[in-house]
């Protein structure tokens, strides 16, 4: 999440443009008293009210079985943003406005019913009425299972019925699909009730600012293209570390595992952003076909292949910090002899002109050392037969860092002659942190994804094509690991993997860099 300016510390950029207020509309968040909605919608819908971004006219309608009403709803959001401490660091532990919350509050309302009852969406059809708006988003934060019912009931019951000057979208969170199969199944159920350009599947990793900058880096700064390839990059890190176990997820992780939590949609969409062609402008539709083409130019491996270039792992008990975590294998609702990964590392070459015979490791874990996702460019060496006779016997790359979390920004390590009468060599970074140059608010990062629903910009959103290709790039490793009978490589909780991790990358005669 962003943080705000450290104390003492002034940002030099100049404060971004407002753009303008989202249109009027009614906003139904399927699964309101999950915690995604009160942790992060409600949050992020707070935020873009601070920020002048949203219409008064903006309708919130929490829609779930258990019954509620109007003011309770609202005062249990609220109840929530004034108290929890997880809360309060999307907030930047600032107190809630009391008199925005009341303009946000005001226009909260609360409709109980069933996801798979048809009388559910005619009671929706009347708040929906009731309203006053027309333009209307189905937000669908619920369990994968109901992705595709909810979606047949909206469109059996009209409700996603658009006119010239009226829009009906959904959004939908991942995990979409759980393989190739499931996935296309469900973009083809979606499209019998609606068009591609009125879903919205979300990723919540491409609404931070830095992983949007990626295509701003790239495509603004004629420095970066002249480099951005074969002949100079050596290969690609990119790692998505937690520090956290699954907490009260076991059950749900259990039957999803590390490698379609997080690799076909967060890690594949990293891959896409640094990978893709540029655009021809910088509309949806070009930059979505551009990312389409590089994760469906992601080389197939055969069943053997699979299983030499990846590594499955899971936390045994160990030190985070200062705290003793449990093991995976003893966290609630988890199997005492599960063989669920909640580490993965890949080896990924993208077969196009651009990309060949560059590798793309790609790694993502639970109860790991440290909290940090970033991409991490490795330039080949320098030749360095000039520096033959001296003391130094081996150049250390230069990297190109892209920290997408917690310090988000922009790092490169280059070679430097240290102080002396001798030729001595020092690796240093220069770099841009976010914080340090614009002023940032806090935020959850659903913001910008938020608004772009409700102002129509898919930009950011996965298309079909993008999701399923992203899935027929791991099913090999999917189908390999279920033939494969192997335990998983278990790794001390608060390490930075398990060994074979490392032992993959050792084989091409690299190493993984340090992260945070």
């Amino acid at each position: 999440m962003s943080s705000s300016v450290p104390a003492g510390r002034t940002p030099r950029g100049k404060k971004a443009a407002k753009p303008a207020k989202a249109p009027p509309a009614t906003l139904f968040l399927f699964g309101a008293n999950g915690d995604l909605v009160k942790r992060l919608l409600l949050p992020a819908l707070y935020h873009l009210h601070r920020d002048g971004l949203i219409d008064e006219g903006l309708h919130i309608v929490g829609v779930d079985h258990n019954p509620n009403t109007d003011e309770g709803f609202a005062t249990r959001l609220a109840d929530f943003i004034r108290t929890l401490p997880q809360h309060n660091e999307a907030t930047g532990g600032q107190p809630l406005d009391e008199a925005l919350w009341s303009k946000v509050s005001k226009n909260i309302s609360y409709v109980q019913g069933d996801f798979v009852d048809d009388a559910t969406y005619t009671a929706l059809g009347e708040r929906l009425a009731r309203n006053g708006t027309r333009n209307a988003v189905f937000y669908l934060a619920t369990s994968p299972r109901f992705f595709g019912e909810v979606a047949d009931r909206l469109g059996k019951s009209g409700l996603l019925k658009e006119s010239k000057d009226t829009y009906r979208r959904v959004v939908i969170e991942k995990p979409f699909g759980s393989d190739l199969a499931s996935a296309q199944e469900l973009n083809a159920r979606l499209l019998r009730v609606m068009s591609e350009s009125q879903i919205y599947r979300m990723d919540h990793y491409l609404g931070k600012e830095t992983v949007q900058n990626i295509l701003v880096s790239r495509f603004a700064n004629g420095i970066f293209e002249a480099i951005w390839n074969n002949h100079y990059i050596d290969h690609v890190q990119i790692t998505a570390a937690e520090t956290v176990g699954v907490e009260q997820r076991g059950g749900f992780y259990e039957q999803i595992g590390a490698l379609r939590d997080m690799v076909p949609n967060h890690l594949f969409q990293l891959l896409a952003m640094v990978a893709m062609e540029p655009p021809a402008a910088f509309g949806a539709d070009a930059v979505r076909s551009e990312k389409a083409k590089v994760i469906g130019a992601i080389r197939p491996q055969t069943r053997r292949e699979a299983l030499s270039n990846s590594v499955r792992g899971q936390y045994a008990a160990g030190r985070v910090g200062e705290a003793q975590v449990p093991a995976y294998r003893a966290e609630s609702r988890v199997a005492p002899d599960s063989n669920t990964e909640t580490y993965v590392a890949l080896k990924i070459m993208v077969d196009n002109w651009r990309w060949s015979g560059v590798p793309f490791y790609l790694r993502t874990g639970k109860r790991l050392r440290a909290r940090d996702t970033e991409i991490a460019i490795c330039f080949k060496p320098a030749p360095f037969s000039q520096f033959r006779g001296t003391k130094i016997s081996k150049l250390t790359p230069n990297y190109l860092i892209i920290q997408i979390q917690p310090n988000e920004g922009m790092w490169l390590d280059f070679q430097a002659k240290r102080p002396g009468p001798t030729l001595e060599i020092e690796n240093v970074e220069m770099g841009f942190a976010y914080a340090d140059f614009f002023p940032m608010q806090p935020s959850t990062g659903y913001e910008t994804l938020i608004y772009d629903c409700l102002t129509g910009d898919q930009t950011l959103f996965q298309r079909a094509d993008n999701v399923e290709n992203g899935w027929r790039a791991v099913q090999p490793f999917l189908d390999a690991w279920q033939d494969d009978a192997a335990s998983v490589d278990l790794y001390a909780a608060g390490a930075d993997g398990p060994r074979t991790a490392d032992e993959l990358l050792a084989r091409d005669g690299r190493v993984w860099r340090k992260f945070a």
